[in-house]
């Protein structure tokens, strides 16, 4: 079995586990543990560790992080301390952990896992990958094809940047009902939908377990919606195929 340890840093909870990347799901029982307040690199790197620990693990890791990453160094922290700003956190984590480590987007690593295994296997044309939690985060995908780092849950809507108003944290903390965060969910997926011309929208993060809840009160969006079928394991799973990927390229 190729199993790769996935690590998935979110804003609120740092999620991993070991993934059967042949299979897309997990091989153990995933563990959580909360996001250090403030998110500093150092704070971050030792709760990683940590789960690494839980698991003894010696081989590939791959680990998502919430905003933009390329070629392993991360570029923004909307919802993390700033200090990961410019960091080279590849190298910082290889070097924490003593394994190779691949870092990506954690909407991207999300989205490959759906358009691999769940929700979004085998559409064509313009998929678009959403997830919501602590803010927005987004994955497109064209013909199966990741573009990456889109970022669309920064884009302005109605004077604000969309995720302060339609993230799954809005709705706890200004305590909508489901309806009525629905309604801001649609209307940000009709901003989408007028700007991409999308044939499916993917809707992932903690919410996808409870899409019963207000997919029904999206009622004004052509695109076909559906929820994520890896639920809020599918960041775990796209960070494993991610460092799978990172490894075959690098042999």
């Amino acid at each position: 079995m190729d199993t790769y340890l996935g690590i998935d840093i979110g804003g609120t909870g740092i999620k991993g586990a070991p993934v059967d990347v042949a299979a897309g799901s997990l091989s153990r029982e995933r563990v959580r543990e909360l996001t250090p307040q403030p998110a500093t690199p150092e704070a971050v790197f030792e709760v990683v560790r940590g789960v690494a620990e839980r698991f003894e693990w010696r081989g590939g890791v791959g680990v998502t992080f919430p905003g933009v990453v390329v070629d392993g160094v991360t570029r923004t922290a909307a919802n993390v301390d700033e200090g990961w700003i410019g960091l080279d956190a590849r190298e910082r984590l290889s070097g924490v952990l003593g394994v190779p480590v691949t870092v990506v987007n954690d909407a991207d690593a999300a989205g490959i896992a759906e358009m691999r295994f769940g929700a979004g296997r085998d559409r064509r044309g313009t998929v678009l990958m959403l997830t919501f939690g602590t803010g927005i985060g987004s994955a497109q995908f064209y013909n199966g094809v990741l573009v990456p780092n889109t970022e669309f849950g920064h884009l302005e809507l109605d004077g604000h940047e969309a995720e302060h108003h339609a993230a799954a944290n809005v709705r706890e903390e200004r305590d909508l009902s489901w309806k009525q965060w629905a309604h801001r969910v649609q209307r940000y997926l009709q901003y989408l939908e007028m700007a991409f011309s999308p044939t499916l929208f993917i809707i992932g993060g903690g919410v996808s377990k409870h899409a019963d809840k207000f997919l029904p009160y999206i009622d004004k969006v052509r695109t076909d919606i559906v929820p994520a079928a890896l639920h809020n394991d599918a960041g775990i799973v796209g960070a494993a195929l991610a460092a799978q990927a990172e490894g075959s390229a690098s042999r």
